[in-house]
């Protein structure tokens, strides 16, 4: 390997160490999952084609212009009749003769509607179209913000569990070594070793399945960012769980109706449907198209119909005209197919209020889990509390010999599971909160800045 290739290597492992380092926090890995999700990548090719099909539908109200040109060779064999019938005639019109000529044609033409509503209607429809593909991508943008924040709170979850797992599983064995001395000594009985044994081989088997989980989690949030082994930024211990703002939820759906890409979508939809209609009734109109036509003849030898010594001739037409088109009958096409874009935008009118509902809906639902997870955690903060006197108190009365073993152990059991609880109902709030903007619509990229500032190290 040559130096140039060594030195290419160190610098794509630095890059790659350096992503890694950097891409820590929500922010950063959001900027690198953009550029890596399959499904984010696809919605966006998908919306770069539209923007194209939309530029496509200008070509019928802008000049068409056209250039042909053709050129051909032809043989003339001439034998007249009257040599077949007496060949010993030599006479000049009857003497037999064979003649090569070519013609070369070249032509333009332009054309410019003057009047097709039709076109007309074409094109608005494609400026419609291009904005629902920027709906149908803003959606994508969102999925994939929640997808994110989901699968990174989801590896903090899993960590902080198995962190209390870990602790309790410590504290058990020593509760489990402290029943052993207690037996030894007949302070205690057979039956608080047993109960600390059992404890014991339980939260072995939670250990195991947490670290499975933990190990799921952060493969999943490799595979969605395309990095590996992402470390992600724990929470801050002081960082504040706010409510929601605004505190109403007709607010929230207020806005839902306004901003929602499948609202949008919708209402573009029928937007579509109606110059739909529009363009079904224009078939009833006259067109009128402006055309100029410019075209070239030139005759090389002659033509069929001249003489052999005939000269070859150039010939160029120019012409302009109003080409009117007035359509009769179409065996009532036209009258059908007006009334099925009628019947179809009655459909996208329907489609535009059951969108609007499913978003109300959704944003109702969001805006309750959120303000009820508010709630558990400060719930869930006061029963940790709680839990850590009831924790202190068997201790202290099994010292005394007024708790018996399993009442400690129960004890150091609710303790954990409500720290477990506790750490995961704050990032449900946290992403609870991204899932009402996404619910209503208004979910943008730089709300992830927020949640960035709740975390360890944020610049990283």
């Amino acid at each position: 390997m040559n130096k140039r290739s060594k030195l290419s290597l160190c610098i794509v492992a630095a890059w790659s160490i350096a992503a890694c380092a950097q891409a820590q926090n929500l922010v950063s890995l959001y900027s690198t999952a953009k550029n890596y999700d399959a499904t984010y990548q696809s919605a966006l090719s998908q919306y770069e084609a539209n923007r194209y099909k939309a530029e496509q539908s200008m070509a019928g109200i802008l000049p068409n212009v056209n250039f042909s040109t053709n050129s051909s060779r032809s043989l003339l064999d001439y034998t007249p009749d009257n040599y077949l019938v007496n060949p010993a005639d030599h006479s000049k019109d009857v003497v037999p003769f064979m003649r090569y000529y070519g013609t070369h044609v070249a032509s333009l033409t332009a054309i410019q509607p003057l009047y097709r509503p039709a076109n007309y209607d074409v094109y608005l429809q494609g400026k419609k179209q291009l904005a629902q593909s920027v709906a149908q991508l803003v959606a994508s943008e969102q999925d994939l913000l929640i997808r994110l924040t989901q699968a990174y709170f989801d590896v903090l979850t899993s960590s902080d569990s198995l962190k209390s797992i870990k602790a309790q599983k410590q504290a058990v064995a020593e509760q489990l070594a402290s029943a052993k001395r207690n037996f030894e000594v007949g302070t205690a009985t057979i039956t608080d070793s047993r109960e600390a044994e059992a404890r014991y081989d339980l939260i072995l088997a939670q250990e195991i399945a947490g670290e499975n989980d933990l190990r799921i989690k952060k493969l999943y949030l490799d595979q969605l960012v395309g990095i590996k082994n992402v470390q992600p930024s724990m929470l801050k211990k002081n960082a504040a769980i706010e409510s929601t703002s605004p505190a109403d939820v007709d607010a929230w759906v207020t806005l839902s109706e306004q901003a929602h890409p499948s609202v949008l979508n919708a209402q573009l939809a029928l937007d579509i449907a109606t110059l739909e209609v529009d363009k079904a009734k224009s078939a009833h109109l006259p067109t009128l198209d402006l055309q100029a036509s410019m075209a070239g003849t030139r005759n090389l030898d002659g033509t069929a119909t001249s003489g052999t010594s005939s000269l070859g001739t150039h010939v160029v037409g120019k012409s302009v005209a109003l080409l009117m088109n007035i359509p009769l009958y179409q065996g009532f096409a036209t009258q059908n197919r007006v009334r099925e874009t009628v019947e179809l935008e009655s459909k996208a009118r329907y489609d535009l209020e059951g969108a609007k509902r499913a978003t109300a809906q959704s944003t109702r639902t969001a805006f309750y889990n959120l303000v009820s997870g508010i709630g558990q955690v400060k719930a869930l903060h006061a029963a940790e509390r709680s839990s850590l006197l009831a924790l202190e108190a068997n201790q202290l009365g099994y010292t005394v010999g007024v708790r018996i073993n399993i009442d400690v152990l129960n004890s150091q059991s609710q303790l954990y599971q409500t720290q477990r609880d506790l750490a995961k109902a704050k990032y449900d709030v946290l992403v609870g909160g991204l899932k009402l903007k996404q619910a209503n619509g208004t979910l943008k990229p730089e709300d992830l800045q927020s949640l960035n500032e709740l975390l360890e190290n944020a610049n990283n």
